[in-house]
């Protein structure tokens, strides 16, 4: 009866004697699938049925161990012939981990393009020019400070389509070519859009997806080549690709992966791009895929649309 508080643990407790079972209470009799009274003055191996933490208990110390998908925190002390194993699950804090650090990747993915924004605006203001263009750089400064106001919203509370409001993709497409305006004049590149449709989706977000993918176009594509943004309707949905002309990509889909990056992509890079591109669309709802077309490659993304655009 004074062992009964072992049963209340959520760790599984395991005590033996000269290698012989001498008491597991209910979580190690779940975990191990023995009952109490079956595992007592059994050998050890008999009912942990692995030699890693037979040799664990012999030698006390921790270790981890996979086991059928789960992650498992193992601990062993001895005291003479007498010894015990303490098991706890701790598959949940390292999902919880492993969720923290992509946050963290994505963050500072998304940080970089209105921090590299500020910058180019401080830079410029450094210089004298007329009211109306200093004011005009200003007002793009308080805008991406803004926006940067959200991502650390977004630290605090977690990733999620927020704001959503209706909006012409025109909207997203000139700031976007805003930004964007430095990187093309060094790649000598043109971008064109689509016709102009009425969509619903956070604009940060939207903008976020399309610096990704005009980016990356930018990048991977030769200089001098225009770049172009396709607009179409599909059912209630507006879909938007963006055209390079890039080189054919053999394993398109992998490309969406966390920390994935393209063969041959030139310099380095966190390959988060796309991870974020893909996340943020299927948080409204949407697709984002790769396809080819003709001669070009074509990163394609659906939103939902808003009837009657003038």
């Amino acid at each position: 009866m004074p062992d009964l508080w072992m049963d209340t643990l959520a760790q599984a407790v395991l005590l033996t004697e000269g290698g012989v079972v001498t008491r597991l209470n209910a979580a190690a009799a779940r975990l191990w699938g023995v009952p109490q009274e079956r595992a007592e003055g059994r050998p050890v191996l008999e009912v942990v049925r692995r030699h890693t933490l037979e040799t664990l208990l012999e030698r006390g110390g921790e270790l981890e161990l996979e086991v059928s998908g789960r992650t498992l925190r193992c601990a062993a002390t001895r005291e003479g012939t007498a010894a015990a194993l303490i098991v706890e699950d701790v598959t949940e804090h390292r999902r919880r981990e492993a969720e923290l650090r992509e946050a963290t990747a994505v963050l500072s993915h998304e940080f970089r393009t209105p921090v590299a924004a500020l910058r180019g605006v401080l830079e410029a203001l450094e210089y004298d020019m007329p009211r109306e263009l200093s004011q005009n750089f200003v007002r793009q400064g308080l805008q991406e400070t803004e926006r940067l106001a959200r991502l650390v919203e977004d630290l605090a509370v977690g990733f999620r389509p927020t704001r959503a409001r209706t909006l012409p993709l025109a909207e997203a497409f000139t700031r976007a070519e805003r930004l964007l305006g430095t990187e093309l004049g060094a790649r000598q590149a043109s971008l064109t859009f689509g016709p102009d449709h009425l969509v619903r989706a956070d604009p940060d977000k939207l903008l976020q997806v399309l610096l990704n993918l005009i980016e990356n176009a930018l990048k991977y594509g030769p200089v001098g080549k225009g770049i172009e943004v396709q607009t179409a309707e599909r059912g209630t949905w507006i879909e938007v690709c963006v055209l390079d002309h890039g080189p054919s990509i053999p394993d398109t889909d992998s490309l969406f992966q966390a920390h994935t990056r393209g063969a041959g992509a030139p310099g380095q890079g966190s390959g988060m791009g796309l991870y974020i591109v893909r996340s943020i669309v299927q948080g409204w709802g949407g697709q984002a895929w790769v396809e080819r077309r003709g001669e070009r490659n074509a990163f394609c993304f659906t939103l939902p649309g808003v009837a009657g655009l003038g």
